[in-house]
């Protein structure tokens, strides 16, 4: 093939690429409407098919200047996050979300407290949220923390949080520290549960909307080597 054919050929093939991107819609916010008609049971499957399509890199198209001014006057969000303040799990990207799309309450080793239980019974109750999940991750530094009893400032005391699930774990064989990875992870995955369990018993507000059917509580983690989700 000559150079000038190889030129065309290519650029043939880069416009017909480009048009066909630009005929892609955006994925518009949520709203009113479309928030009511999701249930529990679908919002915690736009989640898993999010996650999957970050895990492959086919995230969606979005607009984000139109889902800001969409957005402007209310939310309408279909779920609640309840993950780590960790850097590499941003909930928005690992669940392939767009502006308006998740409420998210970050705080070192995912765990509940009275403010957080708050915010989240306003998510559900008073904004419309259908599915929460508490998210832990692997690799936590919180809980290696937790696990090696590290003391500093206020930290101490954020960290404490985490020690019912570090009694609860007594299966794993080995140190009870930082330096037994499979300890670390199943103190991960009890603290999860935990927290799940939490949410349902220091909360009549949600408890009910579960009882009705409106809202379900989940657990899941994280994998910040592969960006993948698993759901308890």
């Amino acid at each position: 093939m000559s150079f000038n054919k190889f030129v065309l050929a290519a650029s043939l093939g880069l416009g017909l690429s480009i048009s066909s991107f630009s005929t892609v819609a955006a994925v518009p916010a949520q709203t009113a409407a479309s928030q009511s008609a999701i249930s529990p049971d679908q919002a915690l499957q736009m989640l898993k098919d999010g996650n999957k399509r970050f895990v492959s890199g086919s995230m969606l198209e979005r607009d984000l200047a139109k889902q800001v001014a969409a957005t402007g006057a209310g939310q309408y969000p279909y779920a609640t996050v309840i993950g780590c303040i960790d850097s590499r799990v941003p909930h928005e990207l690992v669940f392939d979300a767009g502006i308006g799309d998740i409420f998210s309450a970050r705080i070192a080793g995912n765990f509940v407290n009275t403010d957080i239980l708050g915010s989240v019974e306003f998510a559900t109750a008073v904004a419309g949220s259908k599915v929460v999940v508490v998210l832990g991750h692997t690799e936590c530094g919180a809980v290696k923390g937790a696990c090696d009893n590290v003391e500093l400032g206020n930290l101490t005391h954020t960290l404490s949080n985490i020690a019912p699930a570090i009694y609860a774990t007594t299966d794993i064989p080995g140190v009870r520290s930082s330096k037994n990875k499979a300890f670390v992870q199943a103190v991960a995955d009890k603290n999860v549960e935990l927290t799940v369990q939490n949410i349902l018993d220091r909360s009549p507000v949600i408890a009910d909307l579960v009882k009705q059917g409106k809202v379900k509580v989940v657990g899941a983690m994280h994998n910040v080597a592969t960006g993948e989700v698993t759901f308890n």
